[in-house]
């Protein structure tokens, strides 16, 4: 069945941004943050996280929906040799854990868990703050889409480094629509305008149609 097109506009709203204590949905994706060294900065980047071997939650990313938070790691370094990232997190199943020696605090992944999260002000004694944690236990579910604070010039130079390595992955990906850009797939069809005969693609963003309706 074909579509008469006129027209439309996507818009995009950003509802991956989680306020303290918002539970996450397992399967989606959340902008989330990440503190780390100056000097480790470009490696993560180019290559990726390095798990933790240990943790509170065990093994895993250790990573953080608040800002202020991640901005205060790495411990016992200066402000000004501090990178935090912003990252694009694909949590999968998550496991909360609430409680003292919760039986799958450290072996979540075991267990079929993809991320573990400690809620804001659980009672567990383990964390007097009572701020909350989030561990990601494979680190190709954590993307770097910016940096959220460092030096203007580490900033500058991190920026430019991102730009690279997306362009690179972009051109590494094969069968893009050359409409919209994106990966082709059995479903996705170009046709042309019903108004103006432009060729046109359903996935692209926008489509401003020269036809008028009389």
């Amino acid at each position: 069945m074909s579509v008469e097109f006129y027209g439309w506009q996507v818009i995009y709203e950003d509802k991956g941004h989680l306020k303290s204590g918002q539970e996450l949905q397992s399967g989606s994706g959340y902008t989330m943050y990440h503190g780390t060294h100056k000097n480790n900065a470009a490696n993560i980047i180019c290559s990726g996280f390095v798990p933790s071997k240990d943790g509170l939650l065990g093994p895993g990313v250790y990573i953080s929906r608040d800002m202020n938070k991640a901005r205060a790691y790495p411990k016992q370094i200066a402000a000004q040799d501090r990178v935090v990232f912003k990252l694009k997190v694909r949590v999968g199943k998550v496991k909360k854990i609430d409680m003292d020696n919760h039986p799958l605090q450290t072996t979540w992944h075991q267990n079929g868990y993809d991320s573990a999260w400690i809620p804001p002000k659980c009672g567990m004694m383990c964390i007097p703050s009572g701020k909350e944690e989030d561990c990601v236990w494979d680190p190709k579910r954590i993307t770097v889409v910016d940096i959220a604070y460092a030096d203007d010039q580490v900033k500058k130079d991190l920026r430019k480094l991102i730009r690279q390595q997306t362009m690179a992955k972009k051109e590494k990906v094969k069968g893009q629509c050359d409409i919209c850009g994106f990966q082709k797939y059995s479903s996705h069809l170009t046709q042309r305008c019903w108004g103006c005969e432009k060729v046109i693609c359903p996935f692209m963003s926008k489509h401003v149609c020269k036809q008028r309706r009389k």
